[in-house]
């Protein structure tokens, strides 16, 4: 069972030893900036992992609500986030009723999932008629990847499937979604990042993060897509 083998990867690898973060990245807070999150305003985010996206939701007054196939990473958010909502369980079948969430996001996920029009079908049911989607999704034409000196994150080994920008948009569209805006995912321009793994790797990582910087959307490693649902003509 591939979903099975995939659950298994998230709980006994992936978050393995993963805890919840002290400190949410910057990128996230900067992120919700950008975002009408607003005080009572219901936010769904599918595949969640260990919520801290939904914890600085949540300090922005919005109620929130995750899901993710890991029970580890559900269990992180249920310690951090006692009185939100949390399943473990596939996005493919979202446990909430029609119309309910404002804001919906799927941060760095959708290429891991088995039926990813499903889910996407699944977080339009749940949201209202006017809600924003904020989708994040790795780019097969990423200018280092086409060089082959990328070949993927690890979790290539549960499942991982890159599409270009085109290809994302015709799957969007096809789940009842209209892309409205695009822009570059630039969290990996900190030092953080760029000091990650062995040191003689540091000044490789560190050309990468600021070439993204000036690099076309086309070239992007990751791109936000600011999504609403279609409207019928």
């Amino acid at each position: 069972n591939e979903l099975e083998d995939i659950k298994n990867f998230y709980d006994n690898v992936y978050y393995l030893n993963k805890s919840a973060s002290a400190k949410p990245a910057a990128h996230l807070r900067r992120l919700v900036a950008m975002l009408p999150v607003r005080t009572d305003m219901q936010v769904l985010d599918v595949a969640c992992g260990t919520g801290e996206w939904l914890k600085i939701c949540h300090e922005a007054g919005a109620v929130v609500a995750g899901v993710d196939l890991s029970d580890k990473a559900i269990d992180v958010c249920r310690q951090t986030l006692p009185h939100s909502e949390f399943y473990a369980q596939p996005a493919e079948t979202l446990p909430f009723e029609t119309g309910r969430f404002d804001v919906v996001t799927c941060l760095g996920s959708l290429e891991h999932f088995v039926h990813p029009k499903q889910a996407l079908q699944e977080m339009v049911r749940v949201a209202k008629p006017r809600a924003i989607f904020i989708l994040l999704v790795p780019n097969a034409d990423f200018l280092t990847r086409k060089l082959g000196l990328y070949g993927g994150t690890y979790q290539v080994d549960a499942k991982e499937v890159v599409r270009t920008l085109e290809a994302w948009d015709d799957l969007f569209e096809s789940a009842g979604l209209t892309v409205k805006k695009r822009w570059k995912d630039l969290h990996v321009i900190s030092w953080q990042w760029m000091t990650l793994g062995k040191w003689y790797t540091w000044p490789f990582r560190a050309v990468q993060a600021l070439a993204l910087a000036i690099w076309p959307l086309r070239w992007q490693y990751q791109v936000y897509h600011w999504c609403v649902v279609a409207q019928e003509k």
